[in-house]
Parts: C-alpha cells; structure tokens; sequence
C-alpha cells in the first residue's frame, strides 16, 4: 500500500483430480487474483488443457511451472528435449512458462535462487524478467514477508548499484553487504545463505 505497487501471488491449482483442481482455480477467482499456477507435467496434459480453458473463459492467467521436467530432459536414454515440452505445453495452453533459462521474450529466473544470486541476476537479466523466489522468501528465518523484504532491498540495492556504473560481477558481494547494513531482513537473509555457487559464462561466485 505504502508503495502503490499491486502485490499478488500465484496460487497453485495443481491437485490429484481434475475436479479439485478447477475448485482451487474457483477459489482463486473469488478472491480476486489475477493469476494461477500450475504444474502442467505433473498434472498432465489433459488437466491442464482443462484449467487453460476455464483460465481463458474467466480472465485468469495461467503460469506453468516445470515441477517434474528433469526426470524426462535430462535423461539421455529415453528424454525429451525440455523444447519440446514448451511446445507442447503451448498446445495445451499457458501463459508463461518457467523454462529456466536466461533468454528469452520475458526471461524466468527460478530454483535455488536467493538473495546472493541477486547481483547476478540483475547483470543477466536485466529490468524485464521475472525473478522467483520461494524457497529463497520462504525460507528466511524470520518468515515469508521479512524474506520479501530482504528479495526486494536486495534487488533495489543492485539495481542502484549498476544504474551508478559498479561492476556488478566484481562488487555484487560487496553491494549486497553495504545494503544488508540497514537492512535487518537481509542481513538476516545473507547470514542463511552463506555459502553459494552460481556459475554462467561470466559469474562464479563462492562464499559471499
């Protein structure tokens, strides 16, 4: 409210019949989110069809989440390129999908992710993406909304640095430090997420 932002959340409609999965997504609509989510490999193709059409008929948006995806792209013997799954998942019906990559129209950023990664993520991504953070709100010490504060000052704080012309693959430890000092919530953050590794082309990153 102080910000003027609109916050909202992607509920999970995913369940184990078809039937609780429409009466998740009823419920959401009554209480007025914009958005669904669910994991279209796990619940199938066929469920998840169903969701996409009640989605489309009742102005919701659906986000597909990959739960599930790694036990059939990254099996040599017999997998299916993830590609593929993105494709047929179009078919099916979606939004925007996590497809864990760092290109892309509107670039996902998700798995693992935390307050550490955040000068990365900032450098990769840029202003347009979507970077999503559970475990790495969740799981803050504190609980799920001092873990949104630390996320947000994080990113602010990196945003600002880069706009100001700092390396972020040199300083983003640093910056992360400087703003954790009158942050109490990411202090918090940083002291739980100690230790990293995150590796691309440009960054490696390893005890902060």
């Amino acid at each position: 409210a102080e910000t003027g932002e609109i916050k909202g959340h992607y509920l999970n409609a995913t369940a184990g019949t078809c039937e609780e999965m429409i009466k998740r997504a009823v419920f959401a609509r009554e209480l007025g989110v914009p958005i669904v989510m669910h994991d279209y490999l796990t619940g199938g193709f066929t469920a998840n069809t169903s969701l996409a059409h009640y989605c489309r008929d009742n102005g919701l948006l659906l986000h597909i989440h990959r739960a599930m995806h790694a036990v059939i792209d990254r099996q040599k013997n017999h997998g299916m390129h993830f590609r593929v799954l993105a494709k047929a998942l179009r078919l099916s019906g979606g939004d925007h999908i996590h497809a864990g990559t760092v290109v892309g129209v509107l670039p996902v950023a998700s798995g693992g992710i935390h307050v550490w990664h955040m000068p990365a993520l900032t450098e990769i991504f840029g202003d347009d993406s979507v970077l999503q953070f559970g475990g790495g709100t969740l799981g803050h010490p504190w609980g799920n909304a001092p873990g949104a504060v630390a996320n947000r000052v994080a990113l602010e704080a990196c945003v600002q640095a880069r706009n100001e012309g700092r390396d972020l693959a040199r300083e983003g430890n640093e910056v992360i430090r400087e703003a954790s000092k009158w942050s109490p919530e990411l202090a918090a953050a940083c002291e739980v997420w100690k230790e990293i590794k995150f590796d691309s082309k440009q960054w490696i990153l390893c005890n902060p």
